[in-house]
């Protein structure tokens, strides 16, 4: 048996995804609408997904003001601690942290999930049944994968700041309000804009890559078991690559 090369094996993937990602495109206008599976969708990927993402913000927030302190204060300037994690928090740190956690906690579960429904035969059955499983199933998800993570990673941010302020006054008094009108006085729309509109791209990504490794999932329960791992690691590989993209773009919109 003649084995399939990697890099061919990299690219017939990369096809189907795309190919995947345009039936996700022509099938989104088109009715009918499953409002009431893409609000259930919100709950379970959105709401259910807070507290997780929240206590690793607030660990990240606390860890990492902790960890810079020292360095601050070799260097004499630890009146600036406020500000460098306010904006190392907003711009880089809390969108992608919150990203990968969300593509651990709902790539899994989404290609988990769809991989069991297909490799039971209930997508074939709403086919014969006249459903349309790739408007129900698939549309509904990557739409919420896509509106909800954006709110997660703004109230990641909100709650890693508090912990980077409880982390100020372990070993120091900084006072609440002198601590936000720090982290605000240094913080730009440069800052804020760029990282809230990328988090969308990378709750797409997690969406389309889980919801397609789910949904083309083979070989009986263990290839449902390879379809959430592989949903895992190709999503945070996608984010990653996104992140890079995304910098770029906005060091060449600075420059200009």
């Amino acid at each position: 048996m003649v084995q399939t090369r990697p890099w061919r094996q990299f690219l017939d993937e990369a096809g189907d995804i795309s190919r995947f990602t345009g039936r996700f495109f022509s099938q989104w206008f088109r009715p009918r609408y499953e409002v009431a599976e893409f609000f259930r969708q919100c709950f379970i990927i959105g709401y259910k997904s807070l507290p997780l993402v929240g206590l690793t913000g607030f660990i990240m927030g606390l860890v990492l003001t902790m960890q810079l302190r020292p360095s601050l204060v070799s260097y004499g300037v630890e009146s600036q601690l406020p500000a460098m994690v306010g904006i190392a928090i907003v711009r880089e740190i809390g969108p992608v942290i919150a990203a990968l956690i969300f593509a651990g906690k709902i790539g899994s579960s989404i290609g988990a999930e769809l991989g069991s429904m297909k490799v039971t035969e209930q997508i074939d059955a709403m086919e014969v049944s006249g459903t349309n499983p790739f408007k129900y199933l698939v549309v509904t998800r990557v739409l919420a994968s896509t509106l909800m993570l954006p709110i997660l990673v703004i109230l990641a941010d909100a709650v890693s700041l508090y912990g980077a302020y409880l982390g100020v006054n372990i070993r120091g008094v900084t006072s609440f309000d002198l601590f936000w009108q720090q982290i605000f006085d240094n913080l730009s729309f440069g800052d804020v804009v760029p990282a809230f509109v990328k988090s969308y791209f990378f709750g797409f990504a997690v969406g389309i890559v889980g919801c397609y490794k789910g949904y083309n999932s083979r070989k009986g329960t263990e290839g449902v078991g390879r379809s959430a791992n592989s949903a895992v690691v190709l999503s945070s590989i996608l984010i990653f690559m996104i992140d890079l993209i995304a910098v770029q773009i906005t060091d060449l919109l600075h420059l200009n």
